[in-house]
């Protein structure tokens, strides 16, 4: 065995190396055995009060009453004042099972962030549903309430056979959860969760990682269980997440090497598979809880003191009397009197009557005013101890259900809200637990679980990146079919716009009117220029790829589950821009409910209208509108599904702002003048223009020769743009032909690169061949000298031999 590491530092207690598995034999279970059992000690008395209070809260075997003895309780009375207080004390702390909501950190509307939000919270949904969130928060609730600690515990199951992959969260009792002794959940550097298996169930676990050790466990038949009929031994194995050496580590009682040692299963942010547990008291520099009751336990017991007095005095509280005896007839019909009106009125008969005092009364009674003027005073100062444990508690009259008439709305308010207040830790300490869940189950689901089980849990219809990649190449293709059929066009065009110079010399015709300028090819008179044919082809061009352009930026702004799921699995990102939390897990109350929704509703009301005007008048301030429509609505916590229509609403509004609006009747009316305007308008124009060709049509003769001027311009300005034409091919075709020189150098240099790698994997070959022929060499020469060696042996065995002789 190695030399003990701590054997060279003098300030290690020899005790303090029995606590450190690095400094005991490999394997050995020792150091965590001793640490397991210095934390079992450390809750010892936190585990006998939570006996005692268990069988406080139900005991059936403390309850039960003994039928033999007259049907009377084989114990004291007792007022159940700390099962009544727990029955109201838990409903108000958990009432609804947690709902996951992933959100993010910043709302600046990132889609891929968007979507990944959702699928997580989804797959969260899905997870708890499965894992029946609800049973186990009511566990923990109910540890909470009376013993001041519930603690949850996941795990991951993968799927076999039929079953998929699972999260699992389990519910740890006091007894089955340890951690190390530290002052606050920080400084936790391990924590144990307990399993409880059988002989066959630790084969199939352990077997394979310590052969038979754990047959060394202590097995036997736990109490509970053989109440119910189950008789089968189980062992204790513990279960240890090691922070500090990042292990995992498998222990038993009885068991002297680990059963099982690795490498943690889960990277989980904080480590340990379980959430810091709800705690309520703590007991200060330690995570030893004290349970509420202990609190005002002197009170329950002087409650059931008290109670056990009044039921003491109430059995002595019978009417009971004395009568002479002597006269059989009196007594005899005396005593059927009494006896037919109660059974509990007892007449005794005395036979010295005159020991009475010679009183002259047939019947004495006992005095029994003393008996109930003490029972009321007894049951006057059990009711103000009841009180003192309200005032302990914080326990209001309106959680309890119990009010008084001629109180006000506002103190009724004001003894809920102060209710409310003493439970209001315990309330957030359920729903940390519960947001911590969440948090865990969502990284064992992004680390564990499949992208087929994702996609299945979340019913996402996110498309993959091979549907999106083939939409956009059909897009890509409309595209380029335009672009060439444009190009075609304007081809053809530019061809006819080339021929038209070539025709014969224009026709006299009459000579333009002064001014008019050389562009004016239209009709006489018409007063208008020709379209540009390429421009039109153009603008008709990108009116036709405008849309399909649009198709394919929403084609590449689309997320892909590809993309969601990258993000889901890069847990630094993920801690970086998602934001977990769950809904609310306090029983909700009606009244409370529908005014939150009559506020919401008269938010609402008021507040559309007033942002609709303000978007028709301008719609770029949507988005202003839209934030503040959020900022309106975010106390009331409407969720995911409200905030997702917002930002659809702010959208509809951009383009419904962007849209020509409807006109109101007046301002048809106003429209329609000015049309009737713009037609005379017209008309004057019309005149006017052909007046101008009247005047034209005088002054063609006086303007022939500019005419014929004006036209040789044109075909100079034609041969110009022909030839800017050609200089432009030639261009081309000079670039065509550098591109091909080029192409041609690149492929040159590629095929001299060929032939260099040609030249050195010659030499290496003849390199290698050099270096075979001398190791050829060396063989050879390494043979003669063997032989060489060998006849000269044989010359000094002949020479020996021939001294011999």
């Amino acid at each position: 065995m190695a030399d003990n590491p701590a054997a060279d530092h003098e300030d290690v207690r020899h005790d303090d190396l029995e606590y450190d598995p690095d400094v005991q034999p490999a394997k050995s279970a020792k150091a965590w055995l001793n640490r397991l059992q210095e934390s079992e000690d450390a809750f010892d008395r936190y585990h006998d009060h939570c006996d005692n209070i268990d069988k406080l809260y139900a005991s059936l075997e403390r309850l039960a009453t003994n039928s033999a003895n007259n049907g009377r309780a084989i114990r004291d009375r007792e007022f159940a004042m700390f099962w009544a207080n727990c029955e109201v004390i838990k409903p108000s702390i958990y009432a609804s099972a947690p709902v996951p909501v992933v959100t993010e950190k910043f709302t600046d509307r990132r889609p891929v962030y968007q979507q990944a939000s959702e699928v997580m919270e989804r797959c969260c949904i899905v997870a708890f549903d499965l894992t029946r969130i609800n049973d186990l928060m009511l566990l923990v609730r109910d540890d909470l309430a009376l013993l001041g600690r519930g603690v949850p515990w996941c795990r991951y199951e993968s799927g076999k056979g039929r079953r998929t992959e699972r999260v699992c969260i389990d519910f740890k009792g006091r007894r089955d959860f340890l951690h190390s002794l530290s002052a606050n959940w920080r400084e936790v550097t391990w924590v144990a969760a307990a399993s409880y298996l059988t002989r066959s169930e630790a084969r199939k676990r352990f077997r394979k990682h310590s052969g038979d050790m754990y047959q060394q466990a202590e097995y036997k038949v736990d109490k509970d269980a053989k109440e119910v009929g189950d008789n089968r031994e189980r062992a204790k194995f513990w279960e240890i997440w090691s922070k500090g050496d990042e292990k995992v580590i498998w222990a038993a009682h009885g068991c002297e090497d680990l059963l099982d040692e690795s490498d943690p299963h889960l990277d989980l942010e904080n480590y340990f598979p379980c959430p810091r547990p709800a705690y309520g008291t703590l007991q200060r520099g330690s995570l030893v809880p004290v349970p509420d009751v202990m609190q005002y336990k002197d009170q329950l017991d002087e409650i059931n003191m008290l109670t056990a007095r009044i039921h003491a005095l109430s059995d002595a509280l019978e009417v009971k009397g004395f009568y002479p005896a002597g006269g059989a007839e009196l007594a005899e019909a005396v005593q059927a009197a009494v006896e037919t009106h109660s059974n509990n009125r007892v007449l005794i008969p005395i036979a010295n009557w005159a020991a009475f005092g010679g009183t002259r009364e047939i019947i004495v009674w006992m005095p029994i005013d003393e008996i109930a003027k003490t029972i009321t005073a007894v049951v006057m100062l059990r009711k103000q101890i009841i009180e003192d444990i309200y005032q302990i508690t914080g326990m209001a009259d309106i959680m309890r259900g119990d009010t008084d008439p001629n109180e006000t709305l506002g103190a009724q308010k004001l003894k809920n809200q102060y209710g409310t207040t003493r439970i209001r830790d315990k309330q957030h300490e359920l729903v940390r637990v519960a947001r911590d869940l969440v948090e865990i189950t969502s990284e064992i689901i992004t680390e564990k679980f499949s992208d087929e089980t994702i996609v299945m849990m979340s019913q996402t219809q996110l498309r993959t990146q091979e549907m999106v990649r083939k939409d956009a190449e059909q897009v890509q293709q409309q595209l380029k079919q335009i672009h060439s059929q444009a190009e075609q066009a304007i081809q053809q065009a530019q061809m006819q716009a080339q021929q038209q110079p070539q025709l014969a010399p224009p026709q006299q015709g009459p000579a333009q009117a002064p001014g008019s300028t050389p562009a004016a090819t239209g009709s006489p008179g018409s007063g208008q220029s020709s379209p540009d044919p390429v421009q039109q082809i153009i603008e008709q061009a990108q009116q036709a790829m405008q849309p399909i352009m649009q198709q394919l930026q929403t084609l590449n702004e689309e997320v892909t589950i590809e993309q969601v799921l990258h993000f889901l699995k890069d847990s630094r990102a993920k801690a970086f821009t998602l934001d977990i939390e769950t809904d609310s897990t306090i029983m909700a109350d009606e009244d409370g409910e529908k005014q939150r929704r009559t506020e919401f509703t008269q938010v609402l009301g008021g507040l559309l209208p007033q942002l609709a005007q303000m978007i028709q008048a301008d719609p770029k301030t949507a988005t202003f509108c839209g934030e503040v429509l959020k900022f309106a609505t975010a106390p009331f916590r409407a969720g995911r599904s409200l905030d997702g229509a917002i930002d659809d609403l702010v959208e509809q509004m951009k383009q419904k702002g962007n849209q020509p609006q409807a006109t109101d009747p007046a301002t048809m009316q106003a429209q329609t003048a000015l049309q009737i305007e713009g037609i005379k308008a017209q008309v004057a124009r019309e005149k006017l223009q052909q007046d101008a060709a009247n005047d034209a049509a005088k002054l063609q003769q006086a303007d022939q020769h500019k005419q014929w001027e004006l036209a040789n311009q044109r075909q100079i300005a034609g041969l110009k743009v022909q030839g800017d034409q050609q200089d432009a091919q030639v261009d081309m075709a000079v670039q065509g032909q550098k591109m091909q020189e080029s192409r041609e150098a690149h492929q040159a240099q590629l095929a001299s690169n060929q032939q260099k790698m040609q030249i050195e994997q010659q030499k290496a070959q003849a390199q290698l061949a050099q270096h075979a022929a001398k190791q050829q060499d060396m063989a050879a020469r390494q043979g003669e000298r063997q032989e060489a060696m060998q006849m000269r042996r044989q010359q000094m065995s002949q020479k020996a031999l021939g001294g011999a002789l």
